[in-house]
């Protein structure tokens, strides 16, 4: 089983007086989907609140809590072969894990393609950023934040949990 490394960020973002906040999580979170929905669900915010967590420069998990609805998104679902939390995201989308046997060659994301729809990312361009290989997860991250707004605010949250 893979462990944490420093390259490991989770990140809430949440929007509040009609701002765009983000700061990041304990980094325990990179490993523990249900530790981060609940975190999630203790952070009021209009238009529900995002769990985003980077792994390495492997995959991202997106997570979104809007009033008792929890939608998730897992940039690679052949990630569930090496780390718990992509693991835990398929478990909780009810999707098998793949066999280490099988082509695990290609990028396939997993789960809600639409969990950004409503704030101007639709499935196709989320489901084009998590495959394009050129992008580190947190790369792509960035550029959802930027189309949807909250950019900056992700950028800092960013630097702070991975200590730049």
């Amino acid at each position: 089983m893979t462990g944490v490394s420093s390259e490991d960020a989770a990140v809430i973002v949440y929007r509040e007086d009609d701002a765009w906040e983000a700061d990041a999580l304990p980094v325990a979170l990179t490993q523990d989907l249900a530790g981060l929905i609940s975190a999630l669900r203790r952070q009021p915010s209009l238009g529900g609140t995002i769990g985003l967590v980077v792994v390495g420069d492997d995959f991202f998990v997106a997570v979104r809590v809007l009033g008792t609805e929890v939608s998730v998104f897992l940039s690679d679902l052949t990630a569930a072969v090496d780390w718990p939390l992509a693991r835990q995201a398929l478990g909780y989308l009810d999707i098998p894990v793949p066999d280490e046997d099988e082509d695990l060659d290609q990028v396939l994301p997993a789960g809600d393609l639409s969990i950004f729809a409503d704030l101007g990312i639709d499935e196709m361009d989320l489901g084009m950023l998590a495959g394009d290989l050129d992008l580190f997860p947190d790369e792509a991250l960035l550029i959802i934040a930027g189309k949807i707004g909250y950019g900056q605010a992700l950028e800092r949250a960013l630097d702070t949990a991975l200590g730049r």
